[in-house]
């Protein structure tokens, strides 16, 4: 695969930065695997959490998440890493309220399955 131009422009930045933002990569997508991890788990482990039409729901969602969260990690790596070659300020990044937003309506919304539950 052809590195992308940006990989080739610019100058090279400060190893400990370039790995401490590889480091914030893994880290979000080891988030987007628990995502998913949390979508199986609720399908296959735990069929009797809520009525099926609203299981397939919360898990097509969390799943849905997790894959968009994988793809915005690289985008966001990228990013900071061709801001760091090139002396910019590093781009600012919505996806931490995004994802403050989701985990915090996923667990309202399992919270009143819970309580709901007969």
């Amino acid at each position: 695969m052809r590195e992308p131009e940006w990989r080739r422009t610019g100058k090279m930045p400060d190893y400990r930065f370039s790995l401490a933002n590889e480091r914030t990569f893994l880290a979000w997508i080891r988030t987007a695997l628990a995502l998913l991890a949390g979508a199986v788990a609720i399908d296959q482990l735990a069929p009797q959490f809520a009525p099926g039409a609203g299981r397939v729901v919360l898990c097509v969602a969390l799943a849905g998440v997790g894959a968009s969260l994988a793809i915005l990690s690289y985008r966001r790596w990228a990013r900071r890493e061709e801001a760091m070659r090139h002396g910019r300020e590093l781009p600012h990044s919505s996806m931490l309220l995004g994802m403050t937003v989701v985990v915090s309506l996923a667990a309202l919304v399992f919270a009143v399955l819970i309580l709901l539950r007969p």
